[in-house]
């Protein structure tokens, strides 16, 4: 009896030692397993494809940056300790291979601070590589003093500085690299190296240059003087629109009280303030007499001096005040504005060309200001689009009498009009003239003003007399 109880008692014991029993799984659908394995099918590709994507945006945008974009601090460059300039830091043999070791088939221009190089990067960036000179920088600090001076400048009509590269171990390497621009500088087509300007393209491109240096003396403290303003140092960009380049001269205006700064003479002979070269006083109306002779090219088309006049070496300014100041512009101005479909603003060209003259007074306190010659620059121009725009209105409303209308010359002084030669007979103020032909096939000019005209011959051929 106690055996039973001690065996009934020893079973439950051993029951609760015992392993619990294992679920068994249940059926499964066939059909939910192939949905659930399509669904997750689909999510994979999905997910390839996002991966995908971020790969691409990632390789073509971020890996860039990161490759060549540094905002460099003390720790990253040792030569610019405690300071934080938000611009890429290039490496030497980085730019050497953008410039295929500084070619001269990559080389843009040439001057006295260095050479400018086209720059082709990764993914088809293209930069312009300025390499200075190794005496272009009198020391390491003053190359480092106009990278954080122009590291602050920031202005749509101012070339953009980008980045720099300073290497003493490659011969004292100095390298500033600007954004590029396709269409040249100004001087190009002042010269006639490029396609002749219209009246409107040469006032817009006076505005923006005129904006970016009035931004640099009244847009940023300290003020800048950019001591070598000159038409190979405006850029066109895309749209022809002007930026002030070539910051290697740049100086701090004066602060406070002060009315100038000394400074030694620097810039290029012709757009030097004769001011400042006797005074060495260093203002910001030393920049605006050099963009007043800059204003009489745009007009002239002439260089700063002509050699090849029968008074050598005689300045633009003499050559053109006469001739202003009487209010004669068409005896200055360049021919080529007279050979473009549209006729010339000559009321524009006259106001730009007395502005400039106003600009290059002796006394430096008597002329305006870049601001002031911006404001009036805009005036002319938006005078001139208002005087078209009201006299469209009016051909638009105006309806002949009849065809035997007689042809009036209108001429005013706001602009050259041209006749409509499509007939054989023309009148102008009242008087009938019979129309030739004149065949332009192999004749110059020895004026230089006159150079739109140039062709093979001449000849001419009477209709009938």
């Amino acid at each position: 009896m106690v055996w039973i109880c001690l065996g009934l008692y020893a079973v439950p014991r051993y029951d609760q030692t015992s392993p619990p029993a294992i679920p068994q799984p249940p059926v499964k659908n066939r059909s939910g397993s192939a949905h659930k394995m399509s669904l997750g099918f689909i999510a994979g590709i999905f997910a390839t494809m996002l991966v995908a994507l971020l790969y691409w945006l990632f390789r073509r945008k971020v890996i860039p940056l990161l490759k060549q974009r540094k905002t460099l601090t003390g720790k990253e460059h040792k030569g610019f300790e405690c300071d934080k300039i938000s611009l890429r830091y290039f490496d030497f043999k980085e730019l050497e291979r953008a410039t295929e070791n500084f070619s001269q088939d990559c080389l843009l221009g040439s001057g006295a601070f260095g050479n400018v190089y086209k720059g082709t990067f990764d993914l088809e960036e293209i930069l312009a590589i300025k390499r200075a000179h190794s005496e272009s920088f009198l020391s390491v600090e003053e190359f480092r003093n106009e990278v954080r001076l122009l590291s602050a400048v920031r202005h749509r009509n101012l070339i953009g500085l980008v980045g720099y590269c300073e290497e003493p171990e490659r011969d004292g390497a100095k390298i500033l690299v600007y954004e590029y621009v396709p269409n040249g500088s100004l001087l190009e087509y002042i010269m006639g190296s490029r396609i002749s300007l219209t009246w409107k393209q040469r006032v817009k491109i006076a505005i923006g240059a005129a904006r970016g240096i009035a931004y640099l003396h009244e847009g940023v403290k300290p003020s800048i003087i950019h001591r070598d303003i000159k038409p190979s140092n405006i850029l066109l960009g895309e749209g022809f629109e002007a930026k002030v380049s070539d910051f290697g001269l740049v100086k701090s205006g004066p602060t406070g009280d002060q009315s100038h700064v000394s400074s030694q003479i620097k810039g290029t002979p012709g757009y030097l303030d004769p001011a400042y070269c006797s005074s060495f006083h260093l203002t910001k109306f030393s920049d605006v007499y050099s963009f007043g002779v800059i204003l009489l090219q745009l007009v002239s088309a002439r260089p700063v001096v002509d050699s090849t006049e029968k008074l050598s070496n005689q300045h633009i300014i003499d050559w053109a005040k006469p001739s202003i100041e009487k209010g004669s512009v068409e005896e200055i101005i360049d021919a080529n504005l007279l050979c473009q479909s549209k006729p010339c603003n000559m009321a524009v060209m006259l106001k730009m060309g007395q502005l400039g003259l106003r600009c290059v007074v002796e006394e430096p306190k008597h002329r305006p200001t870049m601001t002031q010659v911006c404001q009036e620059l805009e005036q002319a121009l938006h005078s001139a689009d208002s005087f078209n725009s009201n006299k469209q209105s009016l051909k638009e409303f105006s309806t002949p009498i009849g065809s035997s209308q007689q042809s009036t010359k209108s001429e005013t002084r706001g602009s050259v009009e041209s006749y409509d030669c499509s007939q054989s007979f023309v009148s102008i103020d009242g008087v009938g003239f019979q129309k030739f032909h004149v065949d332009m096939d192999s004749f110059s000019f020895k004026s230089t003003d006159l150079r739109c005209l140039e062709n093979n011959s001449i000849s001419i051929k009477m209709d009938r007399i």
